[in-house]
């Protein structure tokens, strides 16, 4: 008869770190920071044009009447989430603290907070350059033609006149990689004490904030029903090439509170986690036109 044994098991109550738990789109919630959402949903910004020179006629007076006209462009916040977990405290014993409070809490900030944010933001980035005629790029690149792809955006850009030292190239890994081994660049290598190499793309030419995407955070649209998925229609974003002040980004309300047992009646006995977040993304027309150039699949 053959030996019988049960095997102990060893278990551990800590979880491991998770990928990609970064937050991408920061960039994009620190500028222009003299508009404030304070008192209200809906942000009025106001643009003026004026008409220019004409000759001078030195008779009379002289002077011919300028016209100058007033508008407002009307902004409103648009997506308002929230969430709560309630927790049974024998769920906490008896999984040896693996399902705690501060283990919800972080788990969601980082599987599905922060992640939700960067997909909100690019999404409604390209929602918003559609919708006011920015340039959406489709030709597909390859190390061949991907200078001169990057070399035409910063000539249109300086055709408008925008700041190419305020622009950030948020991208995916393949175009940073297309980039690093793009036809006719020329680079320098930083031979480190020891024989290591770096080959990393830290910028090119003017553009010195580069910031790497997870694909799944770069798309063009996605459904918020439940969590955030990749819409059924949604292509991939190669690059977002943007001057931050050509947008507003705002996270106005941000809601996270804990709740002991017996502190709230609807859950007695259990342990209560509560999140809400309401922000928005949105484009100054006149300027969105020309300060952002996205590339997406065709």
């Amino acid at each position: 008869m053959p030996n019988t044994v049960n095997y102990a098991e060893i278990w551990s109550n800590k979880l491991r770190e998770l990928y990609g738990q970064q937050l991408t789109c920061d960039p994009l919630y620190h500028s222009n920071t003299d508009i404030q959402l304070n008192g209200g949903k809906t942000i009025k910004i106001p643009t003026l044009t004026v008409s220019g020179y004409v000759d001078h006629t030195r008779a009379s007076l002289g002077f011919t009447q300028g016209n100058y006209a007033n508008a407002y462009e009307t902004k409103t916040l648009d997506h308002d989430r929230s969430i709560e977990f309630v927790i049974d405290p024998m769920d906490f014993d008896e999984t040896d603290t693996v399902v705690s409070l501060a283990n919800v809490q972080n788990r969601f900030e980082r599987t599905q907070a922060i992640p939700e944010l960067d997909c909100y933001t690019y999404s409604k980035v390209y929602t918003e350059a559609v919708r006011v005629n920015a340039s959406i790029k489709t030709t597909a690149l390859t190390v061949q033609n991907i200078l001169s792809d990057f070399d035409s955006n910063l000539e249109t850009f300086e055709n408008k006149g925008v700041p190419l030292d305020r622009l950030v190239l948020f991208c995916i890994p393949e175009y940073k990689k297309l980039l690093k081994n793009a036809e006719g660049i020329q680079r320098t290598l930083d031979v480190k004490q020891g024989g290591g190499i770096d080959r990393r793309v830290h910028s090119i030419d003017d553009i010195s904030n580069i910031v790497t995407v997870m694909p799944d955070r770069l798309k063009t649209a996605y459904n918020f029903t439940n969590g955030c998925i990749a819409a059924t229609n949604a292509k991939q974003i190669q690059y977002i090439l943007i001057d931050p002040e050509c947008q507003v980004s705002r996270v106005k309300y941000s809601y996270i509170h804990l709740f002991a047992p017996g502190s709230d009646s609807r859950t007695s006995d259990n342990y209560l986690y509560q999140n809400r977040r309401y922000n928005g993304t949105f484009a100054i027309d006149h300027l969105m036109k020309d300060g952002c150039i996205i590339h997406t699949d065709a």
